[in-house]
């Protein structure tokens, strides 16, 4: 049979022809189809031990090797004291003023959890213990400083802090100037006294005369970085004033609860850093635990944070922070570019960790503890009492396993 322009094609050989010519209107239906479909919700789990576990290949991963990655990591535990109050008297013991002030506790086991695309695939260790973060806890005091920030509590991070916290640490001509910006970077110099710590005896400098340390003149607020434990706890006791009730409170209703973390995690202070508030003694709580303090925390709970800032401040239908405040953490210091707000460290121009994406930030305390989020593909890796050195060649080994590509969707 012989087919004219005029005579009427059979259905499927047209249909070919039109798919071919790609003007096929049940194509173009398709494709719309395609486009229209919604895509499936991600997960979220629920609180407490709600939370699902898939194998690494429901998720798009190799078995075999994240088998490897947690070996790796489990081969390179912290080799310091596991009596964490020793540690601290070998790490800080030389340091003026280094008597501990707040509580201490013994660590656990070497732990870890992996979260893809918000299931648990891999866990080790204990993961439920509760154990000392140190500075991890800057991620969650900065948090609390975020949540006031969303609320107009604080209405510019560039105001000063003097303009809303109108008490002696922040009187001198040099304080005075010091933003809510310069203290979440660690850019503000500070200079005074907090619960007994001056500013200059956390980490002075190992070479040159002490006394010419403290007497230096001070560097304009914004203009020089210096990771300092005194000056991090001024931000947690301006934040407590503009709240005007304690943090760990403002913490667990406006974060912790809603993402379903366990009742387990507790946010220390000092002996001494109790202050009368509208006639209530409340307790200003640490920003780490170099003296001691900070966030107690299970490994598990330390995930539920990381998916959370992994998702921008999303979980499930709830923005808890708002996306201009988790863009603003993750926007470099232009004096230390793989700094954002503390303790969010970021892998500016892979400098951090030359194996993995350069959108990498991870929450990280003394330990090593890390809670580090790949946005590229979609993972949360948390590791507790890792050698520091050690977490570029795990986060590589983890990210080798991903087998499914690059994500192209985390929220």
């Amino acid at each position: 049979m012989r087919w004219s322009r005029q005579t009427a094609l059979p259905p499927l050989a047209g249909l070919l022809l039109a798919i071919s010519a790609g003007a096929s209107p049940l194509v173009a239906q398709a494709r719309a189809t395609a486009r229209a479909q919604p895509q499936a919700a991600p997960y979220y789990p629920g609180p407490g031990d709600d939370w699902e576990h898939k194998a690494p290949e429901q998720v798009g991963m190799d078995a075999r090797l994240i088998d490897e990655a947690v070996a790796f990591a489990k081969a390179r535990e912290s080799q310091n004291p596991r009596d964490l109050a020793l540690e601290h008297e070998v790490l800080f013991g030389r340091e003026p003023h280094s008597e501990a002030i707040g509580p201490f506790k013994t660590r656990g086991d070497m732990t870890g959890v992996i979260v893809r695309k918000g299931y648990i695939v891999a866990e080790w260790g204990e993961p439920t213990r509760v154990d000392m973060t140190f500075s991890m806890t800057k991620s969650l005091l900065s948090t609390t400083v975020g949540l006031a920030y969303d609320r107009g509590l604080i209405r510019d991070l560039n105001h000063r802090v003097q303009a809303y916290v109108p008490t002696d640490e922040f009187a001198s001509p040099h304080n005075s100037t010091i933003t809510w910006d310069h203290l979440l970077r660690q850019t503000s110099d500070w200079e005074g006294t907090l619960w007994g710590k001056p500013d200059w005896a956390d980490r002075p400098p190992a070479d040159g005369s002490l006394l010419d340390y403290v007497n230096r003149k001070r560097n304009a607020p914004g203009t020089s970085y210096k990771y300092n434990d005194v000056r991090v706890n001024v931000l947690a006791f301006a934040a407590l004033q503009v709240w005007r009730r304690p943090l760990p409170q403002v913490l667990r209703e406006y974060v912790m609860d809603p993402i379903g973390a366990s009742n387990t995690w507790r946010w220390h202070g000092y002996d001494n850093s109790w202050v009368l508030l509208d006639g209530q003694m409340v307790q200003s709580v640490s920003g780490g635990g170099h003296w001691g303090g900070g966030m107690f925390i299970s490994a598990r709970d330390q995930a539920r944070y990381g998916l959370l800032t992994l998702r921008r401040g999303k979980w499930k239908d709830r923005q808890i922070l708002s996306e201009a405040w988790v863009k603003m953490a993750l926007t470099p210091t232009p004096v230390q570019p793989t700094y954002g707000f503390m303790n969010w460290f970021l892998n500016t121009d892979r400098k951090q960790w030359p194996s993995v994406p350069a959108s990498t930030f991870c929450h990280l305390g003394s330990g090593t503890n890390m809670a580090c989020q790949l946005p590229d593909y979609d993972l949360v890796v948390v590791a507790r009492w890792i050698e520091r050195n050690a977490m570029d060649e795990f986060l590589k080994r983890v990210v080798a396993a991903v087998r499914d590509g690059k994500a192209t969707e985390t929220r």
